[in-house]
């Protein structure tokens, strides 16, 4: 036995697993295994921790899940800065969600309903009163909802400060691909990475969309769905941008634009299942900033300064898969889907568990990697 924990992927949610379980001491070394940290979905992120304005009717476990994370969010970050000695950029002002036809208050409205009968309560503004707040918004804005409670983080602060609170607790990072997960038909024995071996005795897949791949019990439960970001920058002349994260329908398509420091804007998100096509398309270029524009007009005159897509780890019920599946030792961090960044506070707490050997926490359960271990109910 080695008491070696490998964990498989270094964007957020693998770096903040491997960081606690270094911390902790819940194995004698921590291996962070991935060819390019820091360099898949969780670079590309708005980095949005909203779990209200991302509530949809039905997905009430979803809401839950991720009104946890954000729970936990403040005491993370500020226990990942502690570590790192570097700020993790948590932004505190909230989010306005607007709406700018008919049918988009319409589905606004019955996201208020379904929100108030879960005990959820939202303040609902008219257009004017949105622009009071936010002068940046534009006149075609019509309605919407400020959320003060939801938060913000700078995905690229955070992810150089997990790795430096890795760091500080000996977390050895290898820059290898990894092309499975080995075991022996009872519990897993390390990883195959560049055609060698190395032996472990826990694995955790936390490789995103590439998560499927790495081991048949979670061949098929993990899939890319590719998204499109763009950075924009005020410029001297441009109009201020918003204080708070803005997040808008525009005939039906989702778009959102979140503050950075110096005046700088992440607009997102385009949503495909197009398998890993890593190409920016011109079409999904043009809908963020058309769309954009329509609920921010001043952002017309801002400069652009990356356009990008990466692959968001999607399942088929929209939750993750946390925890111990399959062989002894293996376990599942991934198929975040577009709410990575604000689940990995609740995900770190419940790998820790799992890697203790304890239950999931209450607020994981719904999420666990297998399913069938959740008690109706």
């Amino acid at each position: 036995m080695t008491d070696r924990l490998v964990v498989v992927g270094a964007g957020a949610v693998g770096a903040a697993v491997a960081w606690v379980a270094a911390r902790d001491r819940l194995a004698g070394e921590v291996v962070l295994v991935d060819p390019d940290p820091g360099s898949g979905a969780s670079r590309v992120a708005g980095g949005m921790l909203a779990p209200i304005s991302e509530a949809w009717p039905g997905e009430r476990e979803v809401l839950e899940l991720g009104a946890a994370s954000l729970a936990l969010w403040p005491g993370f970050a500020e226990a990942v800065a502690a570590d790192g000695g570097l700020p993790v950029g948590l932004r505190r002002e909230g989010t306005v969600q607007v709406a700018v036809d008919a049918a988009d208050v319409a589905d606004l409205d019955r996201v208020v309903e379904h929100l108030r009968a879960w005990g959820r309560d939202v303040e609902r503004c008219g257009g004017r009163e949105l622009r009071r707040r936010e002068p940046a918004l534009g006149p075609a804005v019509r309605a919407g909802l400020l959320i003060p409670d939801d938060l913000a983080v700078d995905n690229r602060a955070l992810l150089a400060a997990l790795e430096a609170a890795g760091r500080a607790h000996g977390v050895v990072v290898s820059r290898r691909s990894v092309s499975r997960v080995l075991d022996d038909g009872v519990r897993v024995t390390g990883i195959e990475l560049d055609g060698e071996v190395l032996e472990a005795d826990r694995v955790v897949v936390a490789a995103g969309a590439w998560s499927g791949a790495l081991h048949p019990v979670l061949e098929g439960r993990v899939r890319p769905v590719k998204g499109e970001i763009l950075r924009v920058r005020a410029r001297r002349s441009s109009l201020p941008p918003p204080s708070r994260t803005v997040r808008a329908a525009v005939s039906g398509r989702p778009v959102y634009a979140v503050p950075r420091e110096g005046g700088r804007l992440v607009v997102g998100a385009t949503q495909y299942e197009a398998g890993f096509d890593p190409d920016v398309l011109v079409g999904g270029v043009r809908d963020l900033v058309g769309d954009v524009e329509r609920v921010l007009p001043g952002v017309a005159d801002y400069a652009l300064e990356e356009a990008a897509a990466s692959f968001r780890p999607g399942t088929d019920d929209n939750l993750p898969l946390l925890g111990p599946v399959g062989p002894s030792g293996l376990f599942a961090a991934t198929g975040h889907g577009r709410n990575g960044m604000l689940l990995v506070a609740v995900t770190v707490g419940a790998l820790a568990a799992a890697l203790r050997g304890d239950p999931l926490p209450d607020a994981a359960r719904a999420a666990a990697a297998d399913r069938s271990a959740v008690a109706p109910g």
